[in-house]
C-alpha cells in the first residue's frame, strides 16, 4: 500500500478518504485535543480505518521527523483556514494560524510523490489573490525558500522570475500543481460546501492529471424531482407544485431529449432517511443521535431545506452558529442537526463516534473534510500514480530484454 502522511488531521476525514483511496498514514498529525481524543477513542474501540494510525498530538511545525522511516507517496492535509475564510477576520499571510508554510515544508522535505491540500473557498478572493499565487508557487518550487527577513511579496517575486526563466524546469524538486474550486454536492456529498483542492505531482513522474468530472448535479436532482417524480414516490411523498423559482430551469429539462447525464445531487432527506427523529425514544440507540434544542432562525441563516443538499456546515469562532446547522423540517420549523446527522452530511461512517460535547462534536464535524470527496480525488490521484509505476516498470523490464 502506497504511505501517506496527514497533517491537520482534525478527527480523520481527509486521512479516512485516503485510506480509503489505497494510501496507508506513516503519521497523522494534529494539535487539538478534542480531535485526537476522537482519533483515540476510535483506535481504543478498534474502528476500522483509523486503529492503526501512527497520531502524533502537537504542533505540525515541532514534527519528530525521526519517527518516519519510509518513503512518502502523498502528503496531505487541510491547512487551517481561519485566515481565508469568507467568515473570519481575513488576515492571510497576517494570520498566525496560516500553516501553508509548514505544510510546503513538508513537501520539501519529503519530496512526495504527490500531495493533496484543501481549503475554503475564501482562499480565491480578490483580496488574497496574490497571496494564494504565493502558495501555488512554493509548492511549485518548495526548493526555492526565503532568505533571511525577506518578506513573503518580495520571495513571491523571486518565485515569479524563477517560474518566467524556465531555469528551475531543468533541475531540483519541482511539481506540477492542479489548483481546483469545487463544490462538494457535485460529488455525490449531501452538502453544498465549496472548497479548494491543490493537487501536485512531482514532475520527474511525468504525470498528466485533471481534477475528477463531476458525478452528480442540480439539474438531475431537479429531473428526478419535478419531471419523473421519482425522488418523491421514493422517499414516499406525494410530488408538490413545481416551486416558480425553479419553473423555467424544470421546463427546460421536460423539453431536453436526453436526461442528466450525471446522478442527482443527494439531499438532506437522502442522507437522514433512515435516522429516526432525535426527539423520539428509538433515537437513544443512535450514537451521537440526541436532540439539542433552542434552535431559531435569524436572517441569512434560516436552516437548510430537506430537499436540496445541505448548506455548508461551519464549526464558528464562539460555539455552533445556528442557521448552518440547523434543518427546517417539512411542517417549517426547524431543529439543530445531531451530532451523527451532521456526521451523515460530512459522509462520516456511522460507527465513528466523536469525543465531547454536542458542541465540541459539531465543531470537529464542521472543521472537517468530506470522506466520500477526498476518497474521489485521492483515488484519482492513486491511479496515476500506480500507472507512473506501471510504466516505469514496463520501461526498465524493456531495457533489461534488450541488455540481454
Amino acid at each position: 500500500m502506497m504511505k501517506s502522511i496527514e497533517l491537520f488531521a482534525g478527527v480523520g476525514g481527509l486521512a479516512m478518504g485516503c485510506e480509503l483511496a489505497g494510501f496507508s498514514p506513516a503519521a497523522v498529525i494534529e494539535w487539538n485535543k478534542w480531535a485526537c481524543e476522537t482519533i483515540r477513542e476510535n483506535q481504543e474501540r478498534a474502528y476500522p480505518l483509523v486503529h492503526h494510525w501512527p497520531l502524533h498530538e502537537g504542533d505540525v511545525r515541532d514534527f519528530d521527523w525521526s519517527t518516519l522511516t519510509e518513503s512518502i507517496d502523498l502528503v496531505a492535509g487541510g491547512p487551517p483556514c481561519q485566515p481565508f475564510s469568507l467568515g473570519g477576520k481575513h488576515r492571510a499571510h497576517g494570520d498566525r494560524r496560516d500553516m501553508f508554510p509548514a505544510a510546503v515544508d513538508f513537501v520539501r522535505r519529503l519530496r512526495p510523490r504527490a500531495f493533496l491540500f484543501e481549503n475554503v473557498k475564501g482562499l480565491t478572493r480578490s483580496s488574497f489573490a496574490n497571496y494564494f499565487q504565493y502558495i501555488l508557487l512554493q509548492l511549485e518550487f518548495p526548493e526555492v525558500v526565503a532568505r533571511a527577513n525577506e518578506d513573503w511579496e518580495d520571495h513571491l517575486r523571486r518565485l515569479q522570475a524563477e517560474k518566467s526563466s524556465g531555469l528551475r524546469r531543468r533541475a531540483g524538486l519541482i511539481y506540477n500543481v492542479v489548483p481546483t474550486l469545487v463544490n462538494a454536492a457535485d460529488y455525490g456529498v449531501p452538502q453544498r460546501r465549496e472548497r479548494v483542492f491543490i493537487v501536485g505531482f512531482r514532475a520527474d513522474l511525468g504525470v498528466e492529471w485533471s481534477f475528477p468530472r463531476p458525478t452528480h448535479s442540480l439539474d438531475a436532482l431537479l429531473h428526478e424531482q419535478w419531471v419523473t417524480g421519482d425522488y418523491w414516490r421514493g422517499h414516499g411523498l406525494p410530488q408538490p407544485p413545481v416551486p416558480e423559482k425553479l419553473a423555467s430551469r424544470v421546463r427546460a429539462l421536460e423539453q431536453s431529449l436526453l436526461p442528466p447525464a450525471e446522478r442527482p445531487w443527494r439531499t438532506v432527506r437522502d442522507a437522514l432517511a433512515d435516522l429516526p427523529d432525535p426527539t423520539t425514544a428509538e433515537s437513544a440507540t443512535i450514537q451521537d443521535h440526541r436532540f439539542q434544542g433552542g434552535a431559531k432562525t435569524y436572517p441569512g441563516h434560516t436552516g437548510s431545506p430537506l430537499d436540496l443538499p445541505a448548506k455548508t456546515l461551519k464549526a464558528g469562532d464562539h460555539g455552533v452558529p445556528g442557521g448552518e446547522n440547523m434543518m427546517v423540517r417539512d411542517n417549517g420549523t426547524v431543529r439543530y442537526f445531531t451530532a451523527r446527522e451532521s456526521a451523515r452530511l460530512q459522509t462520516f461512517p456511522d460507527g465513528y463516534k466523536l469525543h465531547g460535547t454536542w458542541t465540541e462534536a459539531m465543531r470537529q464535524i464542521g472543521n472537517a473534510v468530506p470522506v466520500m470527496l477526498v476518497r474521489h480525488v485521492a483515488a484519482s490521484v492513486a491511479r496515476r500514480l500506480i500507472e507512473n509505476e506501471a510504466r516505469q516498470l514496463a520501461r526498465m523490464t524493456e531495457a533489461g530484454r534488450a541488455t540481454a
